[in-house]
């Protein structure tokens, strides 16, 4: 079983029922943890507007899985990794950072590498890596950034409940405890409208991750 859901009428993560309009922000979490009968269910979230990689293996793949895709065009980050590769469950460092990291999925990925450069102005060193595969999350990738940079910000455009911060946070408080700041949507009812305006609504801006990278840098000193 492949599932394919993508935004209608600007609402994140939305699909075609009403139900799914409404609540559309968690259907990461949704994906997650799913019925018993889907429980080994692939979570993935495309950085890209189109990646044939990513969606040919995803196609044969040997099992349930779930691709979420974005409705606004954005920048291709994947072009300018020289020799880029897709593999499900393995995450990408997009910039590297020594103070601390921001773990982003989906369309945030480009607002979080447009948030490290701001931050870089400020003399912040900001790690930036894709998430694009939730479930199964790269364990290795997010303990090895816990260990070099002592903390973390995640970013989606999804709950923060069930999603990929919880997943993160789960992961690091049984292999490395440090600050995790989760930003996405705070577990509210979703909303129709324009994309930008609904992203902007939820808080879902470079000036957010921005924010929130400042409250990691807090609570890690």
């Amino acid at each position: 079983m492949k599932i394919l859901v993508t935004g209608a009428n600007g609402l994140l993560g939305s699909a075609v029922t009403e139900e799914i309009l409404r609540r559309g922000h968690t259907c990461i979490a949704t994906g997650r943890a799913p019925q018993p009968r889907c429980a080994d269910a692939t979570v993935y979230a495309q950085a890209d507007l189109c990646d044939p990689q990513a969606v040919q293996a995803l196609i044969d793949y040997d099992g349930p899985a779930y691709l979420r895709l974005g409705r606004l065009a954005v920048e291709s980050v994947t072009d300018a990794i020289p020799g880029y590769t897709f593999h499900l469950g393995q995450g990408v460092t997009l910039r590297d950072g020594s103070d601390v990291t921001v773990i982003a999925t989906g369309m945030m990925v480009q607002m979080a590498l447009k948030a490290a450069e701001s931050l870089a102005a400020e003399g912040l060193s900001v790690r930036v890596l894709d998430m694009h595969t939730i479930k199964p999350l790269d364990g290795e990738l997010v303990l090895k950034a816990a260990l070099e940079t002592g903390a973390i910000v995640t970013t989606e455009e999804a709950n923060v409940v069930g999603g990929l911060g919880s997943a993160v946070a789960e992961f690091l408080a049984e292999h490395h405890p440090v600050p995790v700041v989760r930003h996405g949507v705070n577990d509210v009812f979703g909303r129709s409208g324009k994309a930008e305006q609904v992203l902007e609504h939820y808080g879902l801006t470079t000036e957010g991750i921005v924010g929130k990278v400042r409250r990691a840098m807090e609570l890690k000193f």
